[in-house]
């Protein structure tokens, strides 16, 4: 992404209601707080390549806008974030509709901020986008221009943009645990429910991956409890939304020295079902590693080390070689886990260990695995993933795998070279 582009992208406008005269401000906003859409003064509109989306406001609020590259199961798509707007009363078809759309929802992100997101048929750019806001009302007037591109044109201006001001603050100081358990003291577990807020996952029958996966971590979390050897995390602990590379950030700040995210996906094609655990593929390691050093703060990537003032070269190279020593433990606790799930005789997919590109498992100094507990696009899986009593025995099985690997890597760390 270009530096032209992130900055278009992050466009973020000052707040102007001490311009704008107190009564007229509080007259159109309805004494409300937050901004409000007024879906007859709004409209999405297409002339040929060019998308035209324009939204009046009842005041001005801060706002970015950027595109996002398609994931698994998500078409590409824009995104809009404001500080703050109430959707309240606004349906998704009011504001018309564009054939190069799929589909338009907006929703609460997290507390302070909304979001709108609008599907892309096909590859489009950011062309122009603009806030003007009246000075006599505080009434503004938003308007987002979007053009076809090449898919290279749209991968190279699309991603989201660092901002501080949007991510959640940052963490407390905290002393970091050794990336490796010596045998004294619980393992500090980070469970990564999957999704939240205003991204729902997978959805079947009324049920959602994001308030699935919450309460089965909430479930293993107290499983874990129990136990005693294990000190739990979660990346969320409600319905909000939590970026990819913040949850990395996350199990950074807590000392965390396992990292499960937990999903249960749905797939349009095939019949996939049974429990499976993915790994970071060598090749998406590459890249992980590249983006982290050009993205993150130098002193949050690898525990204990501060890498403030060295270059990119530099940083790459030390978490290819953290990522060398975890890589190979990241594999030993998936087969752990998978050993453990089948020997309770739940059911594993065909295929129970695969790679790919996740982003959160980009950490280069911790073991971390993405778990499908089962697929809600299997009917025997979705049975499953309702019944308690299924997911206290996934629980349990997840455990054993957790115990079973850390004794392995314990007897196996004097053999790492440090």
């Amino acid at each position: 992404m270009s530096r032209l582009s992130r900055v278009f992208a992050a466009i973020v406008l000052l707040w102007t209601a001490a311009l704008v005269p107190f009564g007229a401000a509080a007259q159109s906003s309805g004494f409300s707080g937050l901004a409000r859409v007024d879906a007859a003064q709004s409209a999405l509109a297409q002339a040929g390549d060019v998308v035209t989306l324009d939204l009046t406001l009842s005041q001005g609020v801060p706002y970015r806008a950027y595109t996002l590259e398609a994931a698994a199961n998500v078409p590409p798509r824009l995104v809009l974030d404001f500080r703050e707007v109430d959707w309240q009363g606004l349906a998704a078809d009011a504001l018309g509709e564009a054939e190069a759309i799929t589909e338009l929802r907006f929703g609460a992100v997290r507390p302070g901020w909304s979001r709108m997101v609008l599907d892309l048929a096909a590859p489009m750019v950011l062309d122009r986008a603009g806030m003007r806001i009246d000075a006599e009302t505080g009434v503004a007037r938003l308007r987002i221009t979007l053009r076809a591109a090449t898919s290279e044109e749209f991968a190279a201006r699309s991603g989201a943009p660092y901002d501080p001001a949007y991510d959640l603050p940052p963490p407390a100081a905290v002393t970091r645990a050794s990336p490796r358990r010596t045998g004294e003291g619980p393992l500090v577990v980070v469970l990564d429910p999957g999704h939240g807020g205003i991204d729902p996952g997978a959805e079947r029958d009324g049920l959602s991956e994001k308030e699935l996966m919450l309460t089965f971590s909430r479930e293993l979390q107290d499983v874990l409890r129990r136990d005693g050897g294990f000190e739990v995390v979660l990346t969320r602990e409600d319905d909000s939304f939590v970026s990819l590379d913040r949850r990395v950030d996350m199990a950074h700040a807590v000392g965390g020295q396992v990292f499960i995210s937990l999903h249960a996906d749905a797939l349009s094609e095939g019949q996939a079902h049974g429990a499976t655990v993915h790994l970071l593929s060598e090749s998406a390691s590459d890249a992980a590693t590249a983006t982290l050093a050009e993205r993150h703060d130098r002193d949050d990537l690898l525990a204990g080390i501060d890498l403030t003032g060295q270059d990119d070269e530099v940083a790459g190279i030390l978490m290819d070689l953290a990522r060398q020593e975890t890589q190979p433990r990241s594999e030993r606790l998936a087969q752990a886990l998978v050993a453990r799930i089948g020997a309770a005789e739940l059911p594993l997919n065909s295929r129970p260990v695969r790679r790919g590109a996740f982003s959160v498992l980009k950490a280069a100094d911790i073991p971390s695995i993405l778990l499908e507990v089962g697929f809600l696009s299997s009917t025997r899986d979705l049975k499953n993933l309702r019944d308690p009593a299924f997911r206290a025995r996934m629980a349990e099985a997840i455990r054993d795998g957790l115990s079973l690997w850390v004794a392995e890597d314990a007897a196996l760390s004097d053999l790492v070279r440090q």
